[in-house]
């Protein structure tokens, strides 16, 4: 474990931000805290950083209670959303800066150069240093032969990557990352989405990744923490919170979903829309009310004599990939995506895998996002 959060707690002013929050984090994961604005995820990275004090509560990192020390006495980099590089500097400069603003003593420790050289040897070979660890970090983000080159003159995505290169540079162990795709186009997006994922394995550093956006989540991450008004919903792998959320907000906040009322009953069936359907063992009572949440891609449209459930598409959406169906059975609109073609008026038939039906307690809390 490289990182614990013990029961923190931040407030601002009479604004509860962060409550009772505990979480663990390993070495070498890709760890993202993920939810809308203003549930907390900034806020709790801006803590680990070392940007704001918790009020109650522990940020202990390699076993160390680090609540009162500085950002710079920390192993930790930050990537901005917004940047911060410095227009009048060059992408050299700007990756070099914190190298560049160490004190001896750090940068012969860092380069391993032996201390008992003459002045002027030390300061030949930590310039020597610095100049192979600028190249290397802008060789890792793809921006070898850029270190000439004016901020002014880099696209937003390149000076995104420099950002990166600036903060890897210092070789930290955790690295934070606070929105840091939110101003780059979709595809370009995307693009740094599986490069940032490539460069923690390469480096083995910690990610700690910060977005309300769920792709990018799904895409990187090995956990995702999904946040609610300060407070932890779900944490687990992606698969699992997508295949198996906790509760309503987590199964709407993470992709589309159907979720109906339902009916648990004895030897493995759940009871929704008038129909008893298999589905897997749960520790529910016989005839305890369950939400019964199934996935839009989960949904076979079969013939009708073959089908379990009997709709009327009321709309049709061509996604690319698939078709998004809006189906009304009875007085319920499921969402169906299929790859067939199908009008407004059609009647199709559905049926469900036991495997595709995901049964969670009924939400006292019907907010969802």
């Amino acid at each position: 474990m490289l990182i614990e959060l013990s029961h923190v707690e931040k407030k601002f002013e009479d604004d509860l931000i962060v409550n009772d929050l505990s979480l663990k984090i390993y070495e070498n994961e890709f760890v993202t805290l993920l939810g809308p604005s203003g549930c907390g995820k900034t806020t709790t990275l801006r803590m680990i950083g070392g940007f704001e004090k918790p009020d109650k509560g522990h940020i202990i990192i390699n076993g160390k209670i680090f609540n009162d020390l500085p950002p710079y006495a920390r192993p930790i980099n930050t990537v901005f959303q917004k940047y911060a590089l410095f227009p009048h500097l060059n992408v050299f400069d700007n990756v070099a800066f914190g190298l560049k603003n160490r004190n001896t003593k750090y940068l012969l420790k860092f380069f391993n150069i032996d201390s008992s050289l003459s002045k002027k040897e030390q300061s030949n070979l930590i310039q020597t240093g610095i100049e192979k660890a600028v190249k290397e970090a802008l060789a890792l983000v793809k921006l070898g032969g850029f270190e000439n080159r004016k901020i002014t003159q880099m696209s937003g995505g390149q000076q995104q990557r420099v950002a990166l290169a600036r903060a890897l540079v210092n070789k930290p162990q955790i690295l934070l990352l606070d929105e840091p795709l939110a101003a780059l186009d979709l595809k370009l997006r995307q693009n740094m989405q599986y490069e940032l994922k490539e460069m923690q394995r390469k480096l083995g550093i910690t990610f700690i990744f910060v977005t309300h956006d769920q792709e990018e989540a799904m895409t990187m991450s090995d956990r995702i923490v999904v946040m609610k008004d300060g407070v932890i919903q779900q944490l687990d792998t992606p698969k699992q919170i997508y295949n198996e959320p906790v509760n309503r907000y987590v199964a709407t906040f993470i992709g589309e979903s159907n979720i109906i009322d339902g009916v648990y009953k004895s030897n493995k069936t759940v009871t929704f829309l008038g129909v008893d359907f298999e589905c897997g063992p749960y520790p529910f009572k016989d005839n305890e009310k369950v939400d019964v949440v199934i996935r839009p891609e989960d949904f076979d449209v079969v013939s009708l004599d073959q089908a379990k459930l009997t709709g009327t598409v009321v709309s049709s959406i061509f996604k690319g990939v698939h078709n998004e169906l809006d189906v009304m059975v009875g007085d319920y609109k499921l969402m169906v995506n299929t790859y067939e073609t199908y009008q407004a008026g059609d009647t199709i038939g559905l049926k469900i895998d036991p495997y595709e039906i995901h049964l969670m307690p009924v939400s006292n809390n019907e907010e969802t996002i």
